[in-house]
């Protein structure tokens, strides 16, 4: 009783263990489940113009870095005859054009893919509290400014709502002497900045996007962000609103130049933005490199071990179905587990054409089987001459099939040449002692093992989960210690003894 208690035990371990990991690498890798599954990425460009004047020039564009609720899938640039790199210094990502000389007009493109990320759109908290920049007014300017002040503190209690109560005295349509007084020296979102670190409370300006699908020729949009408390707090200059808006793509976080143009005059920078889709499992590959599973991910393999591996981790699903066909279903096979090594033989060259031609093989060799007998060779030879039969059968086809123009014949090479003699030898002894019927009960059996085992390697949903997911393995480790547990009747006996059971019901 305590045996079967540990096995069940580990059945359920495998099991959950299984169910877990998958469920992990999903969440934390962002693998899908099912294959076909498309991602929304948006695709931002900013084209910088101005005119070079002849000389060295040097371009610094400001590039996003790690905007909140967003993450860089990919970066690219289209600057003919421009150097470019990244510099990433001090927390703060610029991208730098150089060329030794240029002059007239010139374009210069930068493209990032950015996939929204299921966070928050929060900025993160500082670790030190910063502090509030110097502010200087004149005298009448200075006076209007403590008097809005003055007002916004009577009606808050922390510096979030001071500021919600400041752009409400001055962003308003129809502002008062006070406001309007600094608005006509100073344009509205500077003006906020400035009263809010007069007012002592760290305020910045940061530069943004709102993502809308074709929009084109866009300038980047304002919102003041606060140090509130202990992290950083936005807030739209015009409306009051608290927080980061949806599908806004923070791109200058840090109040620093937007662009800097060296050897050049006239520069601009205007965005384009797209909303693109693409496979959820290339976006995976490439933002996973990140997640601790990256390192236990098969995708970090170099492509052609990927491939290898695509076609292993495919061999735990046929061994289910033989075990499954031999132990419930009562299917007699040749071989064990041969079925599978035929059913990735017709992987490689589709099921019909498969068919046809391992039928083709194997009853051709039969008939030179039966020559062979009489030759009275040893058994080492009959097998070596058989193989040597196989390859020439199989050189055959695939050149008849390429002047044929079928690309079948071609892969026929894929079928198991060594278990195809054996079993043309198995089958040809088995006529010998049982009969024609035996081989075709076997012979029969193994082809529908291998047609059940390729529908289910072939099945995109099975080899989408073995490839990404390889920990389902122990859930079908787990099934087939269940079935080799199983000691009841088998379906085909359940029919072979039908009449005995009826026999003795009441």
């Amino acid at each position: 009783m305590t045996s079967r208690i540990f096995f069940y035990a580990i059945v359920c371990t495998l099991i959950v263990t299984g169910i877990s990991i998958a469920w992990l690498r999903h969440t934390h890798a962002h693998i899908p489940f099912l294959p076909g599954l498309q991602s929304q990425v948006w695709l931002v460009e900013a084209r910088i113009d101005f005119t070079a004047l002849g000389a060295p020039v040097t371009v610094s564009l400001d590039i996003p870095d790690d905007p909140p609720g967003f993450q860089i899938f990919a970066e690219q640039t289209a600057s003919p005859g421009y150097g470019f790199s990244i510099l990433d210094a001090n927390d703060n990502r610029r991208g730098e054009w150089s060329i030794r000389s240029a002059s007239g007009p010139q374009t210069l493109y930068y493209k990032a893919q950015i996939v929204p990320q299921r966070t928050p759109l929060t900025a993160p908290g500082d670790a030190a509290r910063p502090g509030a920049a110097v502010v200087h007014w004149d005298a009448s300017e200075a006076l209007a400014a403590r008097q809005i002040l003055a007002a916004a503190r009577a009606t808050s209690s922390n510096h979030a709502s001071m500021t919600r109560e400041v752009i409400k005295l001055v962003a308003t349509p129809a502002p008062g002497q006070n406001a309007a007084l600094l608005l006509t020296e100073t344009p509205l979102v500077p003006l906020l900045e400035k009263l809010l670190n007069y007012a002592g409370i760290p305020t910045r300006i940061v530069l943004g996007l709102h993502l809308e699908d074709g929009r084109r020729n866009q300038q980047l949009v304002p919102l003041l962000e606060v140090f509130a408390g202990d992290r950083w707090v936005h807030f739209d200059p015009r409306t009051g609103r608290q927080g980061i808006p949806d599908d806004f793509l923070l791109w200058n976080q840090d109040g620093r130049s937007l662009l800097d143009v060296s050897g050049g005059r006239n520069s601009q920078v205007r965005f384009a933005m797209m909303n693109q889709s693409i496979p959820a499992v290339q976006l995976a590959k490439t933002t996973m490199e990140e997640s601790s599973f990256a390192f236990f991910g098969v995708h970090r393999l170099p492509v052609e071990e990927q491939n290898m591996l695509r076609m292993v981790l495919l061999l735990p699903l046929g061994a289910l179905v033989v075990v499954f066909m031999r132990i419930m279903i009562g299917v007699q096979t040749s071989g064990t587990f041969m079925p599978i090594l035929i059913a990735l033989s017709f992987l490689q060259t589709a099921l019909f054409p498969g068919l046809v031609s391992f039928i083709s093989i194997v009853a051709f060799g039969l008939l030179l089987r039966g020559y062979l007998s009489r030759l009275n060779l040893l058994l080492v030879a009959r097998i070596a001459t058989i193989v040597i039969i196989v390859i020439s059968v199989i050189l055959f086809s695939s050149l008849l099939g390429y002047q044929l123009g079928f690309n079948t014949g071609m892969t026929v090479t894929f079928f198991p040449i060594i278990i195809i003699a054996w079993t043309i030898e198995r089958m040809s002894i088995l006529w010998e002692d049982e009969g024609p019927r035996e081989v075709l009960v076997q012979g029969g059996g193994s082809l529908l093992v291998a047609v059940m085992a390729y529908l289910l390697m072939a099945w995109p949903v099975t080899a989408h989960l073995s490839f990404h997911f390889p920990e389902t393995n122990l859930i079908i480790l787990a099934l087939i210690l269940i079935m080799g547990n199983y000691t009841g009747y088998k379906l085909s006996e359940l029919r072979r003894f039908r009449a005995m059971r009826l026999k003795w019901l009441p």
